[in-house]
């Protein structure tokens, strides 16, 4: 069964006239005749009876008939999403980004790519390092944001969006905020407000202890908004990358001897087939003007 079978059946059953059906069709009437004949061979009768200047359908061809409509109507539907899939419309992108990457870091990327792409829906998953990459492998997201310590493994493509440093936040009257840059010797015995989610914690914390710099952690929260309040009430200092710290009434300062930097990194499935909009989506981040650190004012 074709479905110009279907599609020549329908346009005289609804005409009732093998003339005009093929005329609405767009095919001679002799290929609209022997394209039936098939059909009815195939269903095992006749579809219509022909009597002179009346045709009617037969039994078997009312009862045939819803059936072979849903089926053009399906075909049609499908043809419709799929246009649409192209044209990258109806086309959910699903995203996943390290909660520690925080929205204010790509809302402008995010606003630009919904004005050139207004009907693809981003669907956005915040979670750890180790559960990104294990929904990336399922196939649970799209792409990823990542940025870790850590580098993804052959499986992965990864494309380097920005570079940021890590610094440290402070309340206006924390006594190291008059400084241009807080070394990390600075910092030992003080209070310490911790984001519980941080990927570099057990590095930045293994150099520390390398240096004989230790802190007192005074709070711990997974929430990024709770830490950047506590650092303002004056708990204690914060440990961010850069572009994580939204509070603008917080200070920031540059944490040098050491420094950390860490690369935000768009990563993708090697080999595996991606939609259109994934790839819209890699091509107009590779455009975008991410933000400069304050690392490159520092260098120069």
């Amino acid at each position: 069964m074709e479905i110009q079978q279907i599609r020549y059946f329908l346009g005289v059953a609804e005409t009732l006239n093998f003339t005009r059906a093929a005329e609405k069709c767009g095919v001679s009437q002799p290929s609209l005749t022997r394209a039936i004949q098939q059909l009815e061979h195939e269903l095992g009768g006749p579809l219509f009876h022909r009597e002179r200047q009346h045709t009617h359908l037969t039994e078997l061809g009312r009862t045939m008939r819803p059936f072979l409509q849903s089926i053009a109507d399906n075909i049609e539907a499908a043809r419709t999403e799929a246009d649409a899939y192209r044209r990258l419309e109806s086309a959910p992108l699903k995203i996943g980004a390290m909660c520690t990457v925080g929205p204010a870091i790509i809302s402008d990327f995010i606003v630009r790519f919904r004005h050139a792409y207004p009907n693809v829906e981003l669907i956005v998953n915040d979670c750890s390092a180790k559960s990104l990459i294990d929904m990336m492998v399922s196939g649970d997201l799209d792409l990823a944001l990542y940025g870790s310590p850590t580098p993804v493994d052959l499986r992965f493509h990864a494309m380097t969006l920005f570079s940021e440093r890590f610094v440290i936040a402070m309340a206006p009257d924390h006594h190291l905020a008059a400084r241009e840059v807080v070394r990390a010797v600075d910092l030992n015995g003080e209070a310490y407000v911790n984001r519980a989610n941080c990927e570099y914690l057990e590095f930045a914390r293994a150099e520390f202890r390398r240096i004989g710099v230790r802190t007192r952690r005074v709070f711990s929260s997974e929430r990024d908004d709770w830490v950047q309040g506590m650092i303002k009430a004056g708990l204690g200092f914060g440990f961010f990358p850069e572009f994580s710290v939204t509070d603008p009434s917080l200070v920031v300062r540059p944490l040098v001897d050491p420094t950390f930097v860490r690369n935000i990194e768009l990563v993708t499935v090697r080999g595996r087939p991606h939609t259109p909009a994934v790839g819209a989506f890699v091509s107009e981040m590779r455009k975008f003007g991410w933000p400069k650190s304050i690392g490159d004012d520092l260098a120069a």
